[in-house]
């Protein structure tokens, strides 16, 4: 049996849309695929995404951290995601 939600899962969207080099949006980590099926998700299936999103961006920070020469983006240095992670 499923339990019921009261409350749906906000998007992750801030507004940032600009896609990398991977296809991921760089505001919020999703794939294309995430960002436009979001609403036919279930509840169970969003939060996975922002599981998955969470990963992307700590790969992302760390792949940075390893290579200091690579230049980064405002938007990655002060990414208003983190505020729902």
């Amino acid at each position: 049996m499923q339990q019921l939600e009261f409350f749906s899962v906000p998007s992750p969207c801030v507004g940032v849309c600009t896609v990398d080099e991977k296809g991921y949006c760089q505001g919020c980590m999703r794939k294309r695929e995430e960002r436009f099926g979001w609403l036919d998700m279930t509840p169970d299936q969003q939060r996975h995404v922002i599981k998955l999103c969470q990963q992307r961006y700590k790969r992302k920070m760390a792949k940075n951290k390893l290579n200091p020469d690579q230049k980064t983006s405002a938007i990655e240095l002060d990414n208003p995601q983190q505020d729902l992670f």
